[in-house]
């Protein structure tokens, strides 16, 4: 559940997917919130073609090329903003998040650079801490950054050990969900469960840590029990917008109840409380991948097209399109 702390919704009439916007477009920051990157970076791109030392500008471009999987297109302009305003946590900590999104995404075979996008993930994340010393977002990154990352990378538990500590009281949940997954890096699976409930209990939000047990339990095996998870999510407040999709997401992931998957990622479409960590265009793929395995070729193919009509070169739709298309 990577992205549930870097959600950032917003409260918006819908936009319908295959809809062009009107000539006094949302400005680019409600395009981006609203699960529209591709709208978002040709709005910015006009903006800096017109005031190309814009710092924000240029930090919300790479939030919106983030959203759109353009990982090198998203570091250059987090280079940028980082350039032009090195003294903003915020703009540090996007620009991490795309070096660790192209890290991620490179191949095996390329080893060193994926040593040095590591490196540079961890120096902006430290940076933005630096910076902000007291940010939840950028502490949990950094921790994140720390249980996942081997010691020569710079990497350590001891190191996530510390933030959770410092977060035990002014975020009591985040620094359970650290201490959860340190318990995991040390194999202790039941501690490690106690640590995800215990964010539960602490947490004002409830769902996105109900969705953090269920995908706990997921890679345990205990499918039966994640089911029941996100079920109990569901019917909390708070289940919408990101968690709609998570949600989703994790049963379309392990073969089950369709029919509630589908639902729910109908409700995230038609809502309001997009994100951009959740854009329209993946909900639109991930519906028409239900689909499809459940043999609605017309439904799958309506909604790859949904897909392409936001982000025009998303390649895994356009595979898709053309395979339900042939059947």
């Amino acid at each position: 559940m990577r992205y549930c702390r870097w959600a950032l919704a917003i409260w918006l009439a819908a936009l319908p997917a295959t809809a062009g916007f009107a000539v006094d477009d949302p400005p680019p920051q409600q395009l981006l919130a609203s699960g529209h990157p591709e709208a978002a970076i040709a709005a910015l791109q006009s903006r800096l073609g017109k005031d190309p030392n814009s710092a924000a500008d240029s930090s919300l471009l790479c939030r919106a090329y983030l959203s759109a999987q353009k990982w090198d297109e998203a570091i250059a302009a987090g280079e940028r903003a980082t350039s032009l305003a090195p003294n903003v946590s915020d703009y540090h900590l996007w620009l991490g998040r795309a070096y660790g999104e192209k890290a991620d995404h490179i191949s095996a075979l390329n080893m060193w650079g994926a040593y040095r996008l590591a490196r540079k993930t961890r120096n902006e994340f430290e940076r933005a801490v630096a910076l902000q010393p007291d940010g939840v977002a950028g502490l949990s990154d950094v921790a994140e950054f720390y249980f996942e990352a081997p010691a020569w990378l710079g990497g350590g538990i001891d190191k996530a050990q510390a933030i959770a500590d410092k977060l035990a009281s002014s975020s009591p949940a985040t620094s359970h969900w650290i201490q959860a997954h340190i318990a995991e890096k040390k194999k202790n699976w039941s501690d490690a469960e106690k640590q995800y409930r215990a964010a539960i209990a602490t947490a004002a939000d409830k769902p996105p840590y109900w969705l953090n047990l269920a995908h706990f339990l997921e890679k345990r095996g205990r499918l039966d029990e994640m089911q029941k998870a996100v079920v109990q999510a569901s019917t909390l407040p708070g289940f919408s917008g990101q968690a709609l999709y998570d949600a989703a997401e994790m049963l379309s992931r392990s073969g089950r109840v369709f029919s509630e998957a589908i639902e729910w990622l109908r409700r995230y479409i038609a809502g309001a409380q997009h994100t951009e960590s959740a854009p329209i265009f993946a909900a639109h793929y991930l519906l028409g991948s239900i689909l499809e395995k459940q043999g609605d070729r017309n439904g799958a193919a309506e909604q790859f097209r949904a897909c392409l009509a936001l982000l025009p070169d998303f390649a895994p739709a356009h595979e898709a399109l053309q395979r339900v298309s042939q059947k």
